[in-house]
């Protein structure tokens, strides 16, 4: 069982930065692969990057080049450095957690999921 929470949500303005930090519980974090995911108001959630056990990564194209996703795993937390931010990453962000070691996109093949944390983007 693995639990997480966010922090680290907040407004900024648009070509700003913010890290997002997602701790979790458990002696077995090093185990799983993570993820970041977001949920703009109205719309679905989303895929923003994934992280195995080793540090491999992968993102979606919308934040490629923008966003760093790293792991901690003597500290049992995830990252996310959130670079040149857009009002369109505006969105509550969720770290989620997959039983397996080898990353995914996909919402799905997620086993744990924190609350999620708010930012906002003005412009």
């Amino acid at each position: 069982q693995v639990q997480l929470l966010e922090s680290g949500g907040e407004l900024v303005q648009a070509g700003g930065s913010l890290r997002l930090s997602c701790a979790a519980s458990g002696r077995t974090f090093s185990r799983y692969a993570m993820g970041w995911f977001r949920q703009a108001s109205g719309k679905e959630r989303e895929f923003v990057a994934t992280i195995n056990w080793s540090g491999s990564t992968y993102y979606a194209d919308s934040v490629k080049g923008r966003f760093t996703v790293s792991r901690d795993n003597a500290k049992n937390t995830l990252y996310l450095q959130m670079n040149s931010l857009k009002p369109e990453d505006t969105a509550v962000y969720y770290c989620a957690a997959r039983s397996v070691n080898y990353y995914s996109i996909s919402i799905s093949e997620y086993n744990y999921w924190g609350q999620g944390t708010q930012v906002t983007v003005s412009s």
